[in-house]
């Protein structure tokens, strides 16, 4: 029954069985793409559009509740918006491993998963005039707002560079 049909159905099976692990293991990585138009609009405004499944629902219903405080700024939007967003977001947050704890202040930056990431990367880095702060993932990450963080797709910012580990060059 070792039939060349046989084999490529084996392949093709082995295939889908592969991609859709792949899709499973990234659930809630990526940009869900049923992203409301407003997220675009009024979060992204000002900083990146951050992909809901790299908090926890529970960091997302605070985080929304306290727009009016929103790390030090006013980020205030009628009910309406509030209400689609939050429903969005908690639909959407993170479930898997790295993200069920809730960092502090609920700041994507200071979960164990992004400082274990990101540990090598020296302090004057985050202060660089192109990158800001540890929350500008596009500065490194042009497909951040997509919800890709891939290391092969990383673009370090004029001034910084990655060998053995990440060096500072004024």
């Amino acid at each position: 029954m070792n039939t060349p049909s046989t084999r490529t159905l084996l392949v093709a099976l082995g295939l889908a069985f592969a991609a859709l692990s792949t899709a499973h293991a990234d659930r809630g990585r990526g940009m869900p793409r049923d992203m409301p138009k407003a997220y675009m609009a009024e979060c992204a405004a000002c900083h990146t559009a951050y992909t809901p499944g790299l908090l926890p629902a529970r960091s997302w219903q605070r985080i929304m509740a306290g727009l009016d405080r929103h790390y030090g700024t006013d980020a205030s939007l009628d009910d309406a918006t509030v209400k689609q967003l939050s429903a969005w977001l908690q639909a959407n947050a993170g479930t898997y491993k790295r993200v069920v704890e809730e960092p502090p202040e609920d700041r994507l930056t200071r979960s164990a998963w992004f400082e274990r990431k990101h540990r090598e990367v020296p302090s004057p880095v985050w202060k660089h005039a192109s990158v800001k702060s540890a929350a500008n993932c596009a500065a490194c990450h042009p497909g951040a707002d997509r919800g890709d963080f891939d290391d092969d797709s990383l673009r370090l910012p004029a001034g910084v560079s990655l060998g053995r580990r990440w060096f500072w060059k004024d």
